[in-house]
């Protein structure tokens, strides 16, 4: 998991797990797999191979930006989420958005409409997220009736 409050610490990690990966050295499991879902984001390597350029750099959604290493974190929580079943039923509802996007990327991608949503609400409300409204998302992705 990734813990600090510090953003440009938060980037470098980014960074640092993707020159290992480039220069074939040891990693821990974090390192592989945050190099792993950079790996998956070509779109993104300019931000994690020039750190001194982007590493204070805001990128604003009211400006139809999109945050880079926070998309890339939300990889690294959805695979959280998978490896610990939480919320419960997760993993189930993970697999079938995987079988009906034919691959673990874009079904994550489909989970982050509902993580950025459940975040931003919790955020917005000063709450902690509400995980049934969570899997209510994720169902509706998948075309489930409405879930009680």
């Amino acid at each position: 998991m990734l813990f600090s409050q510090d953003r440009r610490e938060l980037r470098n990690m980014f960074t640092s797990a993707w020159r290992k990966m480039q220069n074939k050295q040891a990693m821990e499991p974090l390192e592989q797999l945050i190099a792993e879902i950079v790996k998956f984001h070509p779109e993104y390597h300019q931000y994690v191979e020039n750190p001194e350029r982007y590493s204070d750099q805001d990128w604003l959604p009211e400006h139809g930006d999109t945050n880079p290493f926070l998309h890339m974190a939300m990889h690294i929580g959805i695979q959280e989420q998978l490896g610990t079943d939480r919320p419960a039923g997760f993993r189930r509802l993970y697999q079938r958005l995987v079988e009906r996007h034919q691959h673990p990327h874009p079904a994550e991608h489909a989970i982050m409409d509902c993580l950025g949503e459940g975040l931003w609400q919790a955020q917005r409300n000063g709450q902690p997220p509400d995980e049934q409204a969570y899997l209510r998302c994720l169902h509706g992705k998948l075309g489930d009736p409405p879930q009680g």
